[in-house]
């Protein structure tokens, strides 16, 4: 396959048909690893035979307990959703969405979420980006193995395209070691009494936003942290 960083990541798939023809999708555009997190059925005969001769994909398809176990290595995610949100988030289109897949150094995940009701905010929280496809607004449901198609056409063009000249950057923060900083800075905020433990989506929402946006690499995850120690010593102090 052309693309052996990058991962498809379909999040609580409710038909199995859909997974075949993804990987169908897929395959058809050079991407080779599919990940599922939850999926009401699979193995299903019904996949295999919508994967009409993709077979492989679905063969060597990881299934996760959770979304985070599918993003483990990733530094770069992108969310898939029809829905736009509340908190406005980085959006990109599809063809944007490939270009960044392509020059992109590390592991690359692009999630798409349930057939009907996409991702959720959580979820969404994961990713540095979400990647939206118009659609007439009389009819703009669209199917999420179609919804995979557009998207890897997006990259299998973008990587016949012009090489775009990367800025030259350390190694970027895998999502894992995203996800403790988080944790780490609600805690941290939660000792200084800037943060309400009884209600703190709303701001840690912004934040998880303001750091997604910047594409962390792992020293500065690293500086982070220990300016959150620095802080956490001292509170504990006075």
């Amino acid at each position: 396959m052309k693309f052996p960083k990058l991962r498809i990541v379909m999040v609580g798939t409710s038909h199995p048909g859909n997974i075949g023809a993804a990987a169908r999708a897929m395959k058809n555009m050079g991407i080779g690893r599919l990940y599922l997190v939850e999926p009401r059925e699979f193995p299903s005969p019904e996949a295999s035979a919508r994967a009409s001769g993709a077979d492989d994909i679905l063969a060597t398809a990881t299934v996760c307990d959770t979304l985070d176990e599918a993003l483990t290595g990733c530094s770069l995610v992108f969310g898939a959703s029809a829905r736009l949100r509340t908190i406005p988030w980085p959006l990109l289109n599809a063809r944007q969405c490939g270009e960044e897949a392509v020059a992109h150094p590390g592991e690359v995940a692009i999630v798409f979420g349930r057939e009907h009701s996409g991702l959720s905010n959580e979820e969404l929280e994961r990713c540095n980006y979400l990647v939206h496809i118009p659609t007439d607004e009389a009819f703009s449901s669209l199917n999420v193995a179609a919804a995979i198609q557009v998207v890897s056409y997006e990259v299998m063009m973008a990587s016949g395209s012009a090489p775009v000249e990367a800025t030259q950057r350390d190694e970027p923060a895998s999502a894992e070691d995203v996800e403790r900083l988080y944790a780490h800075l609600e805690e941290t905020l939660v000792e200084l009494d800037f943060l309400d433990p009884d209600h703190p989506r709303k701001l840690m929402r912004r934040l998880r936003r303001l750091f997604n946006r910047s594409a962390l690499e792992a020293t500065e995850v690293n500086i982070l942290r220990g300016i959150l120690t620095a802080a956490q010593k001292a509170a504990r102090s006075d």
